[in-house]
């Protein structure tokens, strides 16, 4: 009988195994992974600025900023292709999975690093204009969508979230290239912060940094004794068994419970179009793909126990359904990023 060998690496090994695996034994790393091409073009970026301080990256479990510590954690998913096809199986979306929207996060952390980095949040003006550095960071915010006293750079009008992330997303938007800042927010109140960005910018350019980074930077990968399973548990946030029953008059409104009105079942309706139901809230609301898909499993669990029907056309049930969870995404689901 011909022997069975072990694969040499794990990558050969099926996603079930894989997941077992703990997380600093997968022993991905930043040099010779697609990343290391696109961390040298944010250095870049910043030497076209005339910016010497380059914020040193890791990988970690999310995207951050460690609190006024100037060093950028990156997801570690992101340093392999095969952990990359793991996150969009399991969390239907990657952050920061296509290079776009890479840079345009690796931006936003570098503005936290070279504020901290210089501790440009105890500046007079900076609190002027971005407010108090020590505002209570919340696990959640709400957000005006039309306000021109803010830049717009991430999704989920995410400059409103606190002033530190104020000043992180006038940064970027600062730093991008062709970004064309001085003509799209031309007569907008938020062109006073970049332009004192600029300003700023151009007196600490060539100057040493005030704070560095630890050797052993917070939260590091290579140092994450936990299973990949065990991250995803963690990672993964559940509605709550508070929300069976809650939404069920809104449910009956907006389907049907008698069969003669259509043979189609609204939980049908909603697997069919699902995926288009996600993706839309999920622009629409600056929610993660997984918060959006939990939602709507539980509208289908719903339907299903209660027997639920399409009342009209699949148009208008799609159209009113989404409008309800629109609503209730947001209103419901909370917009987070932790602040460590």
């Amino acid at each position: 009988m011909a022997k069975t060998h072990k694969p040499k690496n794990w990558q050969q090994l099926p996603d079930e195994e894989i997941l077992q695996m703990r997380i600093r034994d997968l022993n991905v790393q930043i040099q010779g992974s697609a990343l290391e091409p696109l961390i040298q073009r944010i250095y870049d970026e910043l030497d076209s600025k005339g910016i010497s301080f380059h914020p040193p990256c890791y990988l970690s479990d999310e995207w951050l900023c460690p609190d006024k510590l100037p060093i950028i954690g990156i997801p570690f998913c992101l340093a392999h292709p095969r952990l990359k096809n793991i996150e969009q199986k399991i969390m239907l979306d990657v952050e920061g999975g296509s290079e776009k929207s890479f840079m345009k996060l690796l931006r936003h952390e570098c503005g936290h690093a070279l504020n901290y980095a210089y501790q440009l949040y105890r500046r007079t003006r900076w609190r002027e204009l971005f407010g108090p550095f020590s505002a209570r960071y919340s696990d959640s915010y709400y957000f005006q969508p039309y306000s021109r006293r803010f830049v717009i750079h991430l999704d989920g009008n995410y400059a409103q979230a606190h002033p530190d992330e104020d000043f992180a997303e006038t940064f970027a938007v600062w730093l991008t290239p062709d970004s064309k800042w001085e003509q799209k927010y031309r007569g907008w109140p938020v062109i006073k912060k970049l332009l004192y960005v600029d300003q700023l910018m151009s007196k600490i350019r060539n100057q040493k940094p005030l704070a560095t980074a630890r050797q052993t930077p917070p939260w590091s990968a290579s140092r994450m004794t936990s299973t990949l399973a065990a991250h995803y548990q963690r990672k993964r946030r559940v509605l709550g068994s508070e929300f069976q029953g809650f939404y069920d008059d809104s449910l009956k409104n907006l389907f049907t419970t008698r069969h003669s009105d259509s043979p189609f079942k609204a939980s049908k309706l909603l697997r069919r179009h699902r995926r288009q139901i996600i993706d839309n809230l999920s622009r629409w609301t600056g929610h993660r793909k997984f918060d959006i898909h939990q939602l709507v499993n539980k509208f289908i669990q719903r339907c299903d126990a209660l027997e639920l029907y399409a009342r009209t056309t699949e148009p208008e049930n799609v159209i009113g359904v989404t409008a309800l969870l629109t609503a209730i995404a947001s209103n419901t689901l909370r917009i987070t990023k932790d602040k460590r």
